[in-house]
């Protein structure tokens, strides 16, 4: 979590333990890493367009679900729309750990400006995006705040913004005097600059309801939720052999990019299959699910290492060849994992009832 994320770690009710901490770290920095990755591989593949409308739908579908169920919960419910919703983005923003600032201007102007390291662009990502991913997010979250609260005078100025590398993300929600039609709830502004940053005006959440554990628990649902709902918009928008393609070459290219940085993490080898076994089971348990290791009636060394997996986060709710998209591009995370390592192992998932069996091997058993 980013230091502006530790700073709502208010006295905490439960203090997780150094692991059960970095496992929650270590699941968020795994699927943001393969959100970063899917968006680059869409980029690269499918162009401008394709991302700005994906975009469009993720954002679209992430307000519908998380804004106005989130109002209460922020402590917002009875400010000014624009102030509400200036303190939403950086509240909702900050309990995923990624870096707002919020600058009062008037009851009806209320600004906010994205901090650097962005998370959604992460690292050299934000070079390989184009700017349609901005106004594909723009137009699917900020312009829909005044909809959503039944506001039809409030829309979202953007001063600045990330890929035409200005000074970021940053712009103002505002209440008009006058309805807004459709065109008219997204402007652009860049000759405005926002007022200076006080760092007492700063909103944090309820101190009752965020304790420790809520919000590693947060940091990771806001990574894991980007991959559901990214892969889900991406299937409504592409061809299910595309998006199976696009999601597993990408899935593949993390696990091998991250398998050994997550093991040092979290402190543990991954040089053996057992180890391996180890390593995802942590990931799986601080995800919510349930494991448990297959009993074989044999002890040999070549034999490969198994385990059940029940109760998936990453697939709740779904069904159907969503899910199935979804949990086969999952996977390839994993294959990835034993992909990356000096002895060569397989890393297989088959679907067992309503779970996986997990099965790994060396490619050098006999």
């Amino acid at each position: 979590m980013s230091e502006h994320g530790k700073s709502f770690l208010i006295e905490p009710a439960h203090r997780l333990t150094k692991p059960e901490f970095a496992a929650y770290e270590a699941v968020a920095k795994l699927h943001h890493a393969y959100f970063l990755g899917l968006q680059l591989m869409v980029a690269s593949n499918e162009g401008p367009e394709v991302v700005g409308e994906w975009m469009f739908r993720l954002f679209r579908r992430q307000h519908e679900e998380k804004f106005l169920s989130s109002f209460g919960k922020l402590g917002l419910t009875d400010l000014p729309h624009a102030v509400a919703c200036a303190k939403y983005h950086v509240l909702s923003n900050g309990v995923g750990g990624v870096p707002v600032e919020y600058m009062y201007e008037s009851d009806r102007k209320a600004w906010v400006r994205f901090r650097y390291p962005r998370w959604m662009f992460a690292g050299p990502t934000v070079c390989g995006m184009p700017r349609s991913a901005s106004l594909g997010f723009l137009s699917g979250w900020y312009a829909h705040n005044g909809v959503s609260l039944g506001n039809p005078r409030l829309g979202f100025v953007c001063v600045s913004e990330d890929m035409t590398g200005e000074f970021g993300l940053c712009g103002y929600f505002y209440e008009y005097d006058d309805e807004l039609t459709p065109e008219q709830r997204l402007r652009f502004a860049k000759d405005e600059k926002p007022p200076r940053f006080d760092a007492s005006e700063q909103p944090i959440p309820p101190i009752a309801e965020w304790n420790s554990e809520r919000l590693a628990k947060a940091n990771r649902n806001y990574a894991v939720e980007y991959v559901r709902n990214g892969v889900s918009q991406l299937m409504n928008l592409l061809a299910r052999d595309q998006v199976a393609e696009l999601t597993q070459r990408s899935a593949r290219l993390i696990g091998l990019q991250y398998a050994q940085e997550l093991a040092d993490d979290l402190e543990v080898s991954i040089a053996s299959e057992t180890d391996l076994s180890e390593l995802m089971q942590i990931l799986f348990l601080a995800m919510g699910d349930s494991v448990e290791p297959v009993v074989t009636t044999t002890q040999v060394g070549t034999e490969p290492v198994s385990f059940d997996h029940q109760n998936l986060g990453i697939t709740k709710g779904m069904e159907g060849a969503e899910r199935d998209v979804l949990l086969r591009a999952w996977s390839e995370l994993f294959a990835g994992f034993g992909m990356a390592q000096q002895n060569l192992m397989t890393v297989r998932a088959d679907i067992v009832d309503t779970g996986l069996r997990w099965e790994i091997s060396s490619l050098y058993s006999s």
